[in-house]
């Protein structure tokens, strides 16, 4: 079976992410990039199957810059096989279609792969949907949120939160699948994964190695980031006085406030 675990750098969850206010993009130079975390889990759903089926190929793609090779090292050091960074000028800023138009060329290039794995949103912009769409860019089903995840021989199957309970759903393959961050705890690269990780394969592609192309003038319909602002330095709330008349007080703002 060949897997491919879609992945993103993301600037690190723990730093003081920025926004760029002329351009209304993230500013990635602010803080130190990182794998996206939630890729690290949909990367360990792949490899815990392998763990069980030696013959599995797993292959990890990500678009992004081309300093993204080293999200891919570390990936490569936790197990995966090889991988493929999608890097070009024309794709900064990209919006969710166009990203999801590259992915799946990225997968076509690969090349017989079974299924897709992906986390459910990145930690950066949580647009939660290029799962979906590359699935439907690919004509494949999809199989989103899972919480639970059960990868077997001759189909995939899983667990999704919805409104009012769990739905259980499952397919044959090919599919897309993606993952929350309930799924499973991803290992810790040893030292002898992050040594065979330096020569493991890891190719460049361009927009013109996909055979497409992308960026504003490629697009017909797109998202534009139009104007973006600072977050407003918090407000001192309302006080309420040692007094005696406290609980009035609290019942008069909850009232005035239209919470009770």
């Amino acid at each position: 079976m060949k897997i491919v675990v879609l992945a993103k750098q993301v600037p690190d969850t723990w730093s003081d992410r920025k926004i760029d206010l002329e351009s209304g993009l993230l500013d990635r130079a602010a803080s130190e990039p990182v794998p996206d975390e939630i890729n690290e889990r949909a990367l360990e759903n792949a490899l815990a199957f392998k763990d069980e089926n030696k013959d599995t190929e797993i292959v990890v793609v990500v678009m992004g810059p081309e300093d993204a090779t080293k999200t891919l090292r570390k990936l490569l050091s936790m197990g995966a096989d090889s991988a493929v960074l999608v890097s070009d000028a024309a794709l900064a800023g990209s919006d969710m279609v166009q990203t999801a138009r590259v992915l799946a060329a990225a997968i076509e290039k690969v090349g017989g792969v079974d299924l897709v794995v992906a986390g459910n949103e990145a930690t950066d912009g949580r647009g939660g949907m290029i799962p979906a769409m590359v699935a439907e860019v690919l004509g494949l089903p999809v199989l989103p949120g899972l919480d639970e995840i059960q990868i077997a021989v001759d189909r995939v199957s899983g667990e999704a939160v919805v409104d009012g309970g769990a739905l259980q759903v499952s397919s044959g393959y090919p599919a897309v699948v993606s993952v929350t961050e309930k799924t499973a705890e991803p290992r810790f690269p040893n030292f002898k994964g992050i040594m065979a990780a330096k020569k493991k394969p890891l190719e460049n592609w361009s927009l013109a190695d996909l055979g497409i192309q992308a960026g504003p003038e490629a697009a017909s319909v797109r998202s534009v980031m139009v104007s973006a602002a600072a977050r407003p330095p918090k407000e001192a709330g309302p006080k309420v006085a040692d007094d005696g008349t406290a609980a009035a007080q609290l019942a008069e703002f909850l009232a005035t406030n239209r919470l009770i």
